[in-house]
């Protein structure tokens, strides 16, 4: 009889051990999807300031662009895309066709914007306007703080996907469907293309 009560026992400490160990894991894992949602907020914070500066910029360079029409639709349309796509990122950006969408239309609307900043530097009147300038200085700071508020993004999904991928962590992930985040990547066809050089 107290043998049997021993194994009993036995086989309890393994269970409570077994059952800890899977709640650690599940809480780690909750840990991280909660800090990478939340470094996600970050990104959309700064992308709010930036879609709201977006129009102010194009009613500024309207005064003096007109013959850029063109240009200026383009960089509102791309705004208003971007904006959307945000908005389903921001619902839940472990949805990684969200983020793929997300990511696309933030690679359009930085080309429009690129292409408005060329525009806008043939026009003097234009790129000595305060308001412009003002203008152009917070859309630049804002950029800048989208670029570090998207790597701490980056670098929580990444944490969080290894953990989820290692074992005995990708085990419960399984069991508890925790599914993959997606990296935010921004395409920059500049930053890509090799300077070609050339000793001819």
């Amino acid at each position: 009889m107290t043998i049997l009560l021993l194994m009993l026992g036995g086989l309890l400490v393994v269970a409570i051990f077994i059952a800890m160990f899977v709640i650690g894991i599940y809480n780690k894992l909750v840990t991280m999807r909660n800090r990478y949602k939340n470094a996600y907020a970050q990104i959309d914070v700064q992308l709010k300031r930036r879609y709201d500066l977006i129009p102010n910029l194009v009613e500024t360079a309207k005064g003096y662009i007109k013959h850029e029409r063109e240009t200026l639709e383009a960089v509102t349309a791309a705004r208003n895309i971007a904006y959307a796509a945000s908005k389903a990122a921001a619902a839940n950006p472990g949805d990684a066709s969200a983020m793929k969408n997300l990511a696309s239309a933030e690679t359009g609307l930085g080309g429009t914007l690129s292409r408005l900043m060329m525009v806008s530097e043939a026009y003097p009147d234009l790129k000595a306007n305060q308001n412009m300038m003002q203008l152009t200085e917070e859309l630049t700071s804002t950029e800048n703080k989208i670029s570090f508020a998207r790597q701490a993004y980056n670098d929580s999904v990444m944490t969080y996907n290894t953990d989820r991928e290692v074992f005995p962590s990708n085990l419960i992930a399984g069991m508890f469907n925790f599914g993959a985040a997606e990296l935010f990547v921004v395409e920059k066809p500049e930053q890509k293309d090799a300077p070609k050089v050339s000793f001819s």
